[in-house]
């Protein structure tokens, strides 16, 4: 991660239970777990569940966030997990929530954010 400061997936999880992705109180714990497996510190969690169906949320980390929008007609969710610093491993969070949804698939990638140029001054010294 050199040169970067955090690490961002994308990710987007089909074919997912329609059962769990409208269930606030289970994605709320999935997205907790996620988190604590990929040994992120929680710091806050707010989900909300819309009607007819679909649940957006975000738990915050110290480490940075995740964040989620499902759309269970769909079976389809758009989880984000951004990490900062190297001790939490985004992939791992991801990977925990497309198995706990028992998604058919899942496309991921990975941003690296704020990527750090060192300043000319800096390599003179």
């Amino acid at each position: 991660m050199k040169n970067c400061l955090g690490r961002h997936v994308l990710a987007e999880i089909y074919d997912c239970s329609f059962d769990i992705l409208n269930n606030r109180e289970k994605i709320e714990t999935i997205m907790v777990n996620a988190a604590l497996e990929s040994g992120a510190e929680v710091r806050e969690v707010v989900f909300h569940k819309f009607s007819p169906q679909g649940i957006s949320g975000v738990v915050v980390i110290s480490e940075s966030h995740l964040a989620i929008h499902t759309w269970p007609e769909l079976g389809y969710a758009a989880v984000d997990v951004f990490t900062c610093g190297d001790r939490v491993n985004p992939w791992d969070a991801c990977n925990y929530v497309s198995e706990s949804f028992q998604a058919g698939h899942m496309k991921a990638k990975e941003v690296k954010r704020g990527i750090v140029e060192v300043p000319k001054e800096a390599v003179n010294l």
